[in-house]
């Protein structure tokens, strides 16, 4: 492991890369915020794929990645004299001590409920009109969802127990049924958005990642749907041209593999 200053050194490297990439690259000269934010979020997907597989190398390329553009953003904003890496990491640093007045201050806490408590109470102390204000309006919408339930249990909006949870799980299905056979397309659109968005809270109970749990499932669909085709290629089949029967003949013995 490299020791404290390495570290610091490492990190004066990159400074200095960057600084020559922006002189020097066509490339890196036209870059802006704009250009480079979508790039930023695939960055940060790449990065969740491998934090999903472990797989320590490629988590430590990837953080390497997001890094990068997080001094690119800085190195721009320098040359209009708007703030630079330094005012970058101060402001985290002032964040992470106002945040925890049980570390840097007189506040006493005992549990994680009680910081996250503090955490939104502290936010709102700050100007948030809303403790639900800090959630992206961009985020993606089951991402979104778990946020947004987290953030309202800080505060001690949320319920005594999973039980009363599925409850209301088995009520949207319900409701959702109904306007199926109302067929009133909006309403159903309406219940489904409260199925998933109770079933999401019920995930949270039991301290299941809903995004986790549907990329895993994601991931072994497309992996026993390739094997499906591995072996209607080896008896010489196309899948487009199969009728139901044999499909499911050969799901099921992906499915028995996979």
């Amino acid at each position: 492991m490299n020791t404290r200053q390495e570290q610091l050194n490492a990190f004066n490297r990159l400074l200095d890369i960057m600084d020559e990439l922006r002189e020097k690259c066509p490339w890196d000269q036209k870059q802006t915020f704009q250009s480079l934010s979508h790039l930023t979020i695939e960055e940060v997907y790449e990065l969740t794929d491998a934090i999903r597989t472990n797989d320590l190398d490629e988590i430590k390329k990837e953080l390497g990645d997001v890094i990068m553009h997080i001094v690119f953003y800085a190195k721009i904003a320098s040359e209009s004299q708007s703030f630079d890496i330094g005012d970058v990491i101060h402001s985290i640093c002032d964040k992470l001590i106002v945040r925890h007045p049980h570390i840097y201050g007189n506040s006493e806490v005992k549990t994680e409920e009680e910081v996250l408590k503090d955490w939104e109470l502290i936010k709102l102390d700050q100007g948030n009109q809303s403790v639900l204000g800090g959630v992206p309006k961009s985020l993606p919408a089951m991402i979104k969802a778990f946020r947004i339930q987290d953030k309202a249990k800080g505060v001690g909006f949320d319920w005594d127990r999973a039980e009363d949870v599925w409850k209301k799980v088995e009520e949207e299905l319900q409701e959702f049924q109904h306007e199926v056979k109302a067929n009133d397309k909006q309403k159903m659109k309406e219940e489904f958005g409260d199925v998933l968005f109770s079933l999401i809270n019920y995930a949270r109970f039991k301290n299941i990642n809903p995004e986790e749990a549907l990329a895993t499932t994601n991931d072994k669909f497309i992996r026993r749907f390739q094997l499906l085709e591995q072996l209607l290629t080896e008896d010489k089949l196309v899948l487009v041209r199969l009728t139901i029967v044999p499909f499911d003949i050969y799901w099921e013995k992906a499915k028995k593999n996979i």
